[in-house]
């Protein structure tokens, strides 16, 4: 079988960069030789087994339960190779990755385990979730797919974890971990957020982004995103995955819920500014005009000092959605990602001048990226 230690094609050396995301293409460089013990080692990789219990899994047995499954991703421009990351097969075979990593291609390679190379089309990308569904052309019959873990409850804090992928163009490589945070909020495009992001200590360098963040019994906890520095790296969460994926594979796209507002977390000295007994709530910086907020909600009309911060003052505190209590903007944006859809009417708590009250309005669809 021929070895997995060999480069993505064309990729280039190793640049630090925050983002574990496209790693740019153009060196001829060849990747170092291995000892016969790691070549024998990867080559008994194999195809995909069962799914390998949680309590009983070794490392190794969660690497090779799921390793088949997972490619490399070449994007290729009008002039050439232009980045790379990762993906693997899920749903009824199609292929996920990131949106960044697929951004502008012209051309996609895919190289499952064996280096055996398939070309992909494009079938949907969400620049919101930084997600995308792709094609293999002749998909191998041992790439099967994985599964999502299930998110009810989700996978907590300490669970162990292991990221597949091809950092700096290594194909099937992997890093061990746990998952360190949940409820992450990111940034995103027209200076919107992915919600619900997953934490994670394991290593997650340029090239893994698109690839899979399993739990030891092989199932898929998050998307791998970004890293933002040692032991500290960022997954889009399986529960937005599984809202967001099939969408993409069925339709090319995805429609996010729209508030139209523009926010900030609230401080101790927004509390003390608006007489709230908690620290706690979002506060409605601006309401976009026309938008599905406007007329409903109340955005800041001045300003005030604190201990010699200047506050905002005027806007709606929203302190509760859909019966749930909002006490950071996390809490906001999860429920808006995971249990509302555009078009939903959506009951909202707030304190307005010092006092509680309940309003509601319908939400919209987040306007194209860039526009």
């Amino acid at each position: 079988m021929p070895s997995r230690r060999t480069f993505l094609a064309s990729v280039a050396s190793a640049a630090t960069v925050a983002t574990a995301g496209c790693v740019q293409v153009g060196s001829t460089d060849s990747a170092p030789a291995a000892s016969e013990e790691s070549a024998g080692e990867a080559a008994t990789a194999g195809s995909n087994a069962a799914a390998v219990s949680q309590s009983s899994a070794t490392q190794t047995d969660v690497y090779r339960s799921t390793v088949g499954s997972v490619v490399g991703v070449l994007n290729y421009g009008a002039t050439g190779p232009q980045g790379s990351g990762s993906g693997f097969v899920a749903g009824d075979g199609y292929v996920v990755t990131n949106q960044h990593v697929v951004a502008g291609a012209d051309d996609v390679k895919l190289r499952f385990e064996g280096n055996e190379w398939r070309d992909a089309r494009i079938v949907g990308t969400d620049a919101y979730s930084d997600l995308a569904v792709l094609r293999a052309q002749d998909r191998p019959e041992s790439a099967t797919p994985l599964s999502w873990v299930d998110t009810d409850p989700e996978p907590p804090i300490g669970t162990p974890v292991m990221a597949i992928g091809s950092p700096f163009g290594f194909s099937g490589s992997a890093s061990t971990g746990i998952i360190s945070g949940i409820d992450r909020v990111l940034s995103a495009p027209n200076n919107f957020t992915v919600a619900d992001s997953v934490q994670t200590d394991a290593a997650l360098n340029p090239g893994n982004s698109g690839g899979p963040i399993v739990t030891y019994d092989g199932r898929v906890v998050a998307v791998a995103a970004r890293g933002g520095g040692d032991n500290l790296g960022f997954g889009v969460s399986a529960a937005l995955s599984k809202r967001v994926v099939p969408a993409l594979a069925s339709d090319g796209e995805y429609d996010h819920s729209f508030m139209g507002v523009r926010l900030l977390e609230v401080t101790p000295t927004i509390a003390e500014a608006y007489g709230l007994d908690d620290v706690g709530g979002v506060l409605m910086i601006e309401v976009v005009d026309d938008g599905p907020a406007a007329g409903t909600l109340q955005g800041t009309d001045g300003q005030t000092s604190v201990d010699g911060v200047s506050v905002p003052t005027g806007g709606d505190v929203v302190v509760g959605i859909g019966g749930r209590s909002v006490e950071v903007q996390a809490d906001l944006s999860n429920y808006l990602a995971l249990e509302t859809s555009p078009g939903d009417t959506v009951q909202f708590t707030i304190v307005r001048d010092g006092r509680e009250q309940t309003v509601e309005f319908e939400l919209g669809e987040r306007p194209t990226p860039g526009v």
